[in-house]
């Protein structure tokens, strides 16, 4: 990635003004600019990943659901486990990121991957027929995130598997075993990412802990680029649906 891109993407990510009257609007507005550079430019800053999909599921014939997908770089993380998969779907309401996820399934050739052009909180999928469903950094852009969740929690058969990645804060007083963030930090970083329509909340892991079986979780900091010194805690959580 060169310079001027990354100053590109910088622009768009900090100073580029979003406009619209609706969430898609808003979306397009935000990433148009910049979804050509968007998955070099953040592989630098949004952590855990890959270590995500190293322990998720990729059994033969199952589907899988990537909500808020962006580019479809999720995909990539699962290597040649990809093909294990009978169906793959890749659900975003970005256009301008969709686009970047079609030729990236034209390029590969993948036969068991499609996009979906919806809004993550109202899928066209039946009840209880998805093995696995991931977020990946997108569950902090929906405004209405809870009815993400029960979106994921409705989609997925009983036993089937979630997995999350993405910025958070702690509540000042988190449930024993989970980190405890400081004043400082519980006061900036939902300031600071919400110029960017970016919500990092506390609420998020108690309520995926109250809703999944807990299979892993873990709990990290993680560089910005071009900001020195602090860094935005982010987490990562595998659970399953109760039989």
């Amino acid at each position: 990635m060169t310079a001027l891109s990354q100053l590109k993407t910088l622009y768009h990510l900090t100073l580029s003004p979003i406009r619209g009257e609706t969430h898609q609007e808003r979306l397009d507005s935000f990433y148009s600019g910049q979804a050509e550079d968007y998955d070099e430019f953040r592989k630098r800053m949004l952590h855990g990943r890959d270590e995500l999909f190293a322990d998720l599921p990729a059994e033969p014939g199952a589907s899988w659901v990537d909500m808020g997908s962006g580019t479809g770089m999720n995909a990539e993380r699962f290597g040649a486990r990809l093909e294990n998969f009978g169906q793959v779907t890749l659900a975003d309401l970005s256009e301008s990121l969709l686009k970047v996820a079609d030729k990236r399934i034209a390029d590969r050739g993948w036969a068991n991957v499609r996009t979906m052009h919806a809004d993550i909180t109202r899928l066209e999928i039946p009840d209880e027929s998805v093995d696995l469903v991931t977020f990946t950094y997108s569950l902090t852009m929906v405004p209405d995130w809870f009815s993400a969740l029960q979106e994921a929690y409705r989609i997925l058969k009983p036993g089937g598997v979630i997995g999350v990645a993405d910025f958070y804060i702690s509540r000042k007083f988190p449930a024993e075993g989970l980190k405890r963030h400081s004043w400082f930090t519980r006061s900036l970083w939902p300031v600071w990412f919400s110029l960017d329509n970016v919500h990092p909340s506390a609420d998020h892991v108690p309520y995926l802990m109250s809703r999944f079986e807990k299979v892993s979780i873990h709990e990290d900091y993680g560089k910005l680029p071009w900001v020195p010194v602090i860094k935005p805690p982010h987490y990562r959580f595998v659970g399953r649906k109760p039989a």
